[in-house]
């Protein structure tokens, strides 16, 4: 095995992913290994570790499997040789802004449900505390 390539245990240590879910991926389509080892093992590259990680990061903010798709094959033809160019390229960059702009509504919504689960967490240990 090329010292390049790393076996899907060591995969999901860096990723912090189950071996399940990279194999979901994989089945799915998101993610395919970059090789197989003699012995059949899937073997992943940087490349691949990087690609699950923005799955990863998608996940929780509610991406569905086919975004998650949509925004890779999008990012995969920007960084294709040769790279795009006129009116593609310009749909390419907008279907990834749109995803930006989705990600950061994302997290916003995600803020403010932190802030009344924060807001509720602390009139219970207020209400505790009240308590002779």
């Amino acid at each position: 095995m090329s010292s390049e390539h790393m076996q899907i245990g060591e995969v999901a240590a860096r990723t912090e992913l189950s071996l399940r879910t990279i194999r979901h991926y994989e089945e799915t389509g998101l993610v395919i290994p970059s090789a197989r080892s003699q012995g059949g093992f899937r073997l992943y590259t940087e490349g691949d570790v990087a690609r699950l990680m923005v799955i990863r990061r998608m996940k929780p903010l509610g991406f569905t499997l086919d975004q998650m798709r949509d925004l890779l094959a999008a990012t995969d033809r920007l960084d294709a040789s040769p790279a795009p160019e006129g009116a593609e390229r310009e749909e390419l960059l907008d279907r990834v802004r749109h995803f930006e702009q989705a990600a950061v509504d994302r997290v916003a919504d995600l803020r403010t449900q932190l802030a009344r689960a924060e807001e509720f967490a602390g009139t219970l240990r207020e209400r505790l505390d009240a308590l002779p």
